[in-house]
């Protein structure tokens, strides 16, 4: 799709051919952008009294493969650029049952964007990355650090020597010092992109480390710093950004480099429900 910003592009070229009926829905995308971007073909019509079919034809008119894939771009056109607060104001629903079932289709079908459009040689060349590193580093800031905790929560069961930089007492320039060129930062964000996850990525690049970023697009700062890049979609539903494609590929990450270790993750996991037996750390099956 190229940039973001080509969706303006398209309908300032096409502009002087488009049907009365179709300048009527570029000139409120252009003035409402942000509502326009959650809007079904068929709400976008009514919205401005117009057919369903006509709002698919003005994004066939534009070069699009359908509406949705219009739907895509605006979308990225948005993201970065609306605060926590517009964004909840582009919820209109109200209906608990109407809101679940719009949350859940849209993370299906992150999933499903995600599997079509990952490179899989850049993913394979990342679990190498993972298994051949001294040491791990994992940037991430906000929502994100949930992510970066689960992916290292598991590679330190695989293989160890893995820590998570983020906020906290110490400055996370300090928590990444020592980084050097036999160790892997990945580097994760997603839209509003954290500024200080990209500068600690720049930090460890000028020291020589492999970089690999986890983010939502190949026009997110992130790639810019990257050695590789591995992309999950993350379209927001409303004003919580969806992470569920993000954990799933990392969930898949883990899964991958975790059956190239299979001998030593089975050893690990035999001492470890020792432990857990004897020191009692789940429910018992008896009780």
């Amino acid at each position: 799709m190229g940039r973001a910003d080509d969706l303006i592009k398209r309908i300032q070229d096409n502009y002087a051919k488009l049907s009365k009926s179709q300048k009527i829905i570029a000139e409120y995308i252009i003035n409402h952008y942000d509502k326009a971007a959650f809007m079904t073909a068929a709400k976008l019509g009514a919205t401005i009294n117009i057919s369903e079919s006509t709002v698919v034809r003005f994004a066939n008119a534009l070069g699009y493969n359908g509406y949705p894939e219009l739907q895509n771009a605006l979308q990225e056109l948005i993201k970065t650029k609306l605060t926590t607060v517009q964004r909840l104001e582009m919820t209109e629903e109200k209906d608990e049952i109407a809101v679940l079932n719009n949350v859940l289709k849209s993370d299906i079908e992150n999933i499903k964007e995600t599997l079509h459009e990952i490179d899989k040689e850049d993913f394979k060349k990342v679990v190498s990355k993972i298994l051949e590193a001294s040491k791990i580093y994992i940037v991430a800031s906000r929502s994100s650090i949930v992510i970066a905790e689960y992916l290292a929560f598991y590679l330190n069961l695989i293989r160890g020597n893995v820590s998570v930089v983020k906020p906290g007492v110490s400055d996370v320039f300090e928590q990444i010092l020592r980084v050097g060129e036999n160790d892997l930062v990945i580097g994760i964000g997603f839209p509003r992109y954290s500024k200080r996850t990209v500068e600690v990525l720049k930090y460890a690049k000028t020291q020589r480390a492999k970089i690999v970023a986890i983010t939502d697009s190949l026009i997110s700062p992130l790639t810019s710093v990257a050695d590789e890049v591995l992309i999950a979609k993350s379209h927001m539903a409303s004003f919580v950004d969806s992470l569920v494609a993000p954990l799933s590929l990392v969930n898949a990450l883990v899964v991958a480099v975790g059956l190239k270790e299979r001998e030593k993750v089975a050893d690990t996991f035999e001492k470890l429900e020792s432990i857990w037996d004897e020191y009692g750390v789940y429910i018992s099956k008896q009780g």
